[in-house]
């Protein structure tokens, strides 16, 4: 009732305040060199905006542009990521992390970054952050209720004080409660940039300042499943559900500092050009497990297990394991570009990382594990980039010139037939260093402490992309050699007493994975049935990675307009499905997934129901999610121990103002 309610307060005032307003002979303009594109009085020599001087910039400076419609594809990304998350599989709670049902969308670095994964899903990188160029002040709000008590907001501003200097700022944060004990989620991600460029373009640069915490209290999932897979209406209420650890949280802080900008040596844009650029990147994060009480009290049908559930500890109580990273990279270039040629880049690069704990752990005298890694990398590459009539190429390599060995070769194409019709390549092989907590780690935990010296990773692949009106096409093959991963190493006796060790691995033999992804939308009338489908298929000598091999989302609509066009709505359902596969599952202490071949999860159906509605620049979004939890068997899981999300009813909106 709350949500229809809040609904009505805010649907009623944008239909009474979207009318058409008359000047006063008597107001004094203040406009300046524009109006918005969504002002109503017209002014004379006012010159009004349009929808494509509001641009959104990347890092590779690609350029897109605000879009306040309403579309399956925003809805899609109605969510705490803002993207579309088909291939992800969310645990119950808003703000955990997610298992990977479609391994393309791991992404890689050749540098090694800190690890533990699974805290980086909503963590924002470097070539996340955008940059922009609004021709009026342009404010957008977003909202989602959350699971429970809690909120989850992304408040955004940018504007150019001038022509030629941007600002930006923005601020998403987080809380929610969840559904089961132990579970709350609370999370900020904190944005600044800037981008400045002189008039004749001489000089440019883009520029971010970012802070992000997340904080996730960690239950290590429920110790029954047979509880919660009954039928017991007493367990419909899951904070009766008895989980694994009561108090235990995990806490991922960073702070970063981004440059990159360029000057023309010559002083007039010419057909040919030279340029100097220069890339920075200083970064740090800090990442704490924190398990106040060590023992934990489970009961069973018969009795009650006092089990600590990651082993022997060295501490009784108040378990609190902090890593800390700190990295610098710095790129410096020299950039040739031709009008028929295009342009071609040269560096070279430092990258600096420094990963530390406070203290040295002695096993023995031959048996020590370390207290930080330091490194020191120097690369040399280039970079071409052409941009010719239906023709658009991006083709990077570098190659370390130091000690360790690390390359990557990216190359991207793309052919454009028409407006409609356009086809993406793109082959990459990389050479890379393993993430740090792959080759030290320290824990109070007796098992969670190693220190290794893995060999690089090395992944090839191959993907083709076929946008067309009739159907879109994604092929994906990759090659894994010298794969890390982290394995089960719990003892059959270990697993009776509800104890879960894990450790890092490096897979000898080669992976081969292929995946095929295909999407297209069938509309009758006002109708619409929108599908996605992905088939996936892994050659390897044993189960290490580990998929399912089949995913698909349909969503069948209806879409039409009242009250003269002024609302416009798109109401339907939306199925999920995946086959059984051994899922993934997830270890809190260090924030990773690892392979296990116990327990297979899928093969269940989820349904959505939805109604989305837009006025003007306002989209709402009410969606009743996986509404036949209500009336089927609870066997639905996000990994083998943690449960995934019950029916729940949900409203959001997103709110542009253009001022």
């Amino acid at each position: 009732m709350r949500i229809f309610i809040f609904l009505y307060l805010l649907v009623v005032p944008t239909l009474l305040f979207s009318q058409e307003k008359n000047a006063s002979k008597n107001n004094l303009d203040m406009n300046t060199k524009y109006s918005s594109i969504t002002d109503t009085v017209k002014k004379k020599k006012a010159k009004i905006a349009t929808i494509d001087q509001y641009q959104i910039i990347t890092l590779e400076h690609d350029t897109t542009y605000v879009d306040t419609s309403l579309t399956l594809k925003s809805a899609y990304k109605q969510n705490h990521l803002r993207k579309d998350t088909f291939g992800l599989l969310p645990f119950s709670n808003i703000g955990q992390t997610y298992n990977t049902l479609q391994y393309s969308l791991t992404s890689f670095s050749p540098y090694p970054e800190i690890g533990f994964k699974g805290k980086h899903f909503n963590y924002m990188e470097a070539d996340e952050i955008r940059y922009y160029s609004a021709a009026t002040p342009l404010t957008e709000l977003f909202f989602n209720t959350t699971i429970n008590k809690g909120q989850n907001v992304d408040s955004f501003l940018t504007l150019n004080v001038s022509k030629n200097l941007n600002f930006s700022i923005a601020y998403k944060g987080l809380r929610s409660e969840g559904d089961y004990i132990n579970q709350l989620v609370s999370a900020g991600n904190f944005r600044f940039t800037t981008s400045y460029a002189t008039t004749d373009r001489r000089y440019a640069i883009n520029a971010h300042y970012t802070y992000q915490d997340i904080l996730n209290e960690e239950n290590g999932g429920i110790t029954t499943t047979s509880d919660f897979e009954s039928d017991n209406k007493d367990y419909k209420n899951r904070q009766r559900l008895q989980v694994f650890l009561t108090d235990a949280e995990s806490f991922l802080k960073g702070r970063r500092l981004f440059f990159d900008h360029a000057f023309r040596i010559n002083p007039r844009n010419a057909s040919n050009n030279l340029y100097v650029t220069h890339q920075l990147n200083y970064e740090n994060k800090f990442y704490e497990y924190k398990q106040p009480t060590v023992t934990s009290s489970i009961k069973t049908a018969t009795n009650t297990l006092q089990v600590q559930r990651f082993g022997d500890s060295y501490l009784t109580s108040n378990i609190n394991d902090q890593t800390r990273f700190e990295k610098l990279y710095n790129r410096v270039g020299l950039t040739y570009e031709n009008t028929l040629l295009g342009k071609f880049n040269f560096f070279i690069d430092d990258y600096r990382s420094n990963y530390e704990y406070n203290r040295i752990i002695v096993f023995a005298p031959d048996s020590i594990i370390p207290n930080h890694l330091y490194l020191q990398i120097n690369n040399f590459g280039a970079q071409y980039e052409y941009q010719k009539n239906k023709w658009n190429g991006r083709f990077f390599y570098s190659r370390s010139i130091t000690n360790q060995s690390l390359s990557d070769l990216d190359a991207k194409l793309r052919y454009n037939l028409n407006d409609k019709i356009k086809f993406d390549f793109r082959y990459r092989n990389i050479n890379k260093l393993p993430n740090n907590n792959y080759n030290l780690y320290q824990s109070s935990w007796v098992a969670y402490n190693w220190a290794n010296n893995f060999k690089n990773e090395k992944i090839n692949s191959l993907s083709a992309e076929v946008l067309t009106p009739w159907v879109n096409l994604q092929a994906h093959y990759s090659v894994l050699k010298d794969h890390l991963y982290f394995r089960d190493k719990t003892t059959a006796t270990q697993k009776d007493s509800l104890i879960q060790i894990i450790e890092p691995a490096q897979y000898g033999n080669a992976i081969n994975y292929l995946e095929i992804k295909a999407n297209k939308e069938f509309k009758f009338g006002k109708f619409a049935l929108d599908n996605t489908f992905l088939y996936q298929k892994v050659d390897q000598s044993d189960l290490i990675l580990n998929v399912p091999d089949f995913v698909t989302r349909n969503t069948l609509y209806y879409s039409t307009y009242f009250f003269k066009k002024a609302l416009y709505i798109q109401t339907g359902f939306t199925f999920n499905y995946f086959t059984k596969y051994y899922g993934d599952s997830y270890n809190p202490v260090v924030s990773e997934f690892f392979v296990q071949t116990d327990k297979k999860i899928g093969d269940f159906a989820t349904f959505d129901f939805f109604v989305n509605a837009r006025i003007r620049q306002t989209r709402f979004y009410l969606k009743a999610e996986h509404f036949n939890a209500a009336f089927s068997q609870s066997n639905y899981y996000s990994d083998p121990n943690n449960p995934y999300r019950d029916f729940v009813i949900r409203f959001g909106l997103v709110w542009n103002f253009f001022q």
